[in-house]
């Protein structure tokens, strides 16, 4: 596949994703925390104000990161 994108990953990049949800720093830990935790994020931010979550590192797996939001409780839309 030409480009950066191949499947449901992406090369060193940034993935925002919309998470209506959040709005404390509990949310804000949940996430970071469950993310966190996957072999490829290299850094996950959460702005609490827009209710976004970036997550950035090489190779995202779109599907992984969205499962990991969702096991700390919260819905992701990107």
């Amino acid at each position: 596949t030409p480009g950066p994108y191949r499947g449901d990953s992406v090369a060193t990049s940034e993935i925002v994703y919309s998470v209506p949800g959040i709005g404390c720093a509990h949310c804000e830990a949940a996430i970071v925390a469950e993310v966190g935790r996957l072999a490829d994020v290299a850094e996950v931010a959460v702005d609490l104000d827009a209710r976004r979550v970036a997550v950035s590192g090489d190779r995202i797996d779109d599907r992984a990161v969205r499962a990991a939001i969702a096991a700390a409780g919260y819905e992701a839309e990107r």
